[in-house]
Formats: C-alpha cells, structure tokens, sequence
C-alpha cells in the first residue's frame, strides 16, 4: 500500500528538484576530475548548465501562474539537455569513465521524465484553469 505524499510546501519537496539536485552533486563529483586546464571551459559549462536545472525548477515552483510555471520548467528541461550534450563531450575527450557516464546519464534521464511529467501537469492546470 502506498503511503501517501505530504503536501508540498517548497520547491524542495518536489521530485524533480530532489532528483536534480542528485544530479548537481553528481556532476559536481565528476567534474573534480577533469582536467585543470578545463577549470574556465567544460568544467564550469556542465556546472552552471546543471545548477541551472534545479534553479529554473525552484523559480518556477514560485511563480503564481501555471504559464509562468511551465515556462521554468522548460527552461529547466533546456538546461538539462545541455547538461546530457556535455556529458557526451566529456566521455569523447576521455574525461570521464564508462561506468561514471552511464550512472550520471541515467541520472539525467530520470531527471528528464519527471520534469516532463511535471510540465505536462502544469500545462493540464493551465488548461482546466
């Protein structure tokens, strides 16, 4: 029997966020890896992209209209998808290893279903609003 779900009361009872967040301290953990010379480059370019995931999360959680919401979270979808191409780059260029990839880009996936669930809700609201 599922328990049921406590009312959420910030933008950290959400899945998504929850899931994000996972996600940034994954690439954050990755990315300590990479070489020093990819400080000002890659590194700080998956970082930022993968911050701004759970920032545009946050945002839109805080936003009072459904239109507004869908809007950050799309922008937290973009961020996302950067952070997956990025991803790729680092495992071409060998920085990182097969089995880091695969966990972090699975990772990304989940993260990616359940703001699409998200988005796709909120635009159901804005309808039936």
């Amino acid at each position: 029997m599922d328990t049921p779900k406590s009312p959420i009361k910030s933008f950290t009872d959400l899945d998504a966020w929850k899931e994000g967040h996972k996600l940034v301290l994954m690439i954050y953990e990755l990315t300590k890896k990479f070489p020093k010379e990819e400080l000002f480059g890659l590194t700080a370019q998956i970082r930022k992209a993968v911050v701004s995931i759970t920032s545009n999360i946050a945002e839109g959680f805080s936003r009072q209209t459904y239109k507004d919401k869908v809007h950050f979270y799309i922008m937290a979808l973009g961020s996302l998808t950067e952070v997956q191409n990025q991803l790729i780059i680092s495992r071409d260029l060998k920085y990182t290893q097969t089995d880091d990839f695969v966990k972090i880009f699975e990772q990304t996936i989940k993260v990616s279903k359940i703001l699409n669930g998200l988005i796709k809700s909120s635009r159901l609201l804005i309808h039936n609003s």
